[in-house]
């Protein structure tokens, strides 16, 4: 009997979190649906201000702002604190999606458009339903796994293609190669495929760049 009674309790836990699922993306799709034409910014939490790329993010998020593209971010620090940094003082959308973690995420307090998440994939599905392209900077597990969401996305035409731009040609060498010698040679993807993702440095031709591929 005292089984049956923790069986019919966990069946009721996962009851009640498929509502907190929904409730996520419902607040969500209220807090995006009209900010018009975004740019998703991706990279490390862990970026100081002192640090180039820091500063170059938050140059390239003032420019899109400055040509009317909102700016989204994960709402934490580092790359995600500069471009939110950047866009809200060019007067832009700067958009924070906060994810509740132990440790490492906290709110900047630079985003205008802020909403908190408890689930990543739900986070990860407004950064990608909502922009018009991803910019991608230097960043670990998480970056990499935003990166590979969009991709996987693109190539299974599960969204139209949008630009997917990774910022720093020293940094995403590396990368590059390794899918162009293992994945590309190995017939693990289609050769297509490898023109999804472009790598770029200055902040003007990426903003030129994406412009040329989104009509706003």
């Amino acid at each position: 009997m005292e089984k049956q009674f923790l069986i019919d309790d966990i069946k009721l836990g996962e009851s009640w979190r498929l509502f907190k699922i929904m409730g996520e993306f419902v607040d969500g799709v209220e807090a995006l649906h009209d900010i018009g034409p975004a740019v998703s910014f991706f990279g490390s939490a862990r970026v100081k201000p002192d640090d180039p790329r820091y500063q170059k993010a938050e140059h390239l998020a003032g420019l899109f702002a400055k040509h009317h593209f909102s700016v989204i971010t994960g709402g934490g620090g580092g790359i995600m604190e500069a471009a939110n940094k950047g866009a809200a003082e060019a007067g832009g959308v700067s958009i924070g999606l906060n994810i509740i973690l132990p440790h490492e995420q906290k709110p900047n307090a630079y985003a205008n458009i802020t909403q908190e998440f408890k689930y990543f994939f739900i986070r990860k599905v407004m950064f990608v339903k909502y922009a018009m392209a991803y910019v991608i900077f230097p960043g670990g597990f998480g970056t990499l796994d935003e990166l590979f969401e969009a991709v996987t996305l693109i190539q299974t035409h599960r969204i139209k293609p949008f630009p997917v731009i990774l910022v720093g040609t020293a940094y995403w060498k590396g990368l590059i190669e390794w899918i162009k010698t293992h994945l590309l040679k190995e017939q693990m993807i289609s050769p297509d495929d490898i023109e999804i993702i472009q790598v770029m440095d200055e902040p003007e031709a990426i903003v030129k760049a994406i412009q040329k591929l989104v009509i706003l």
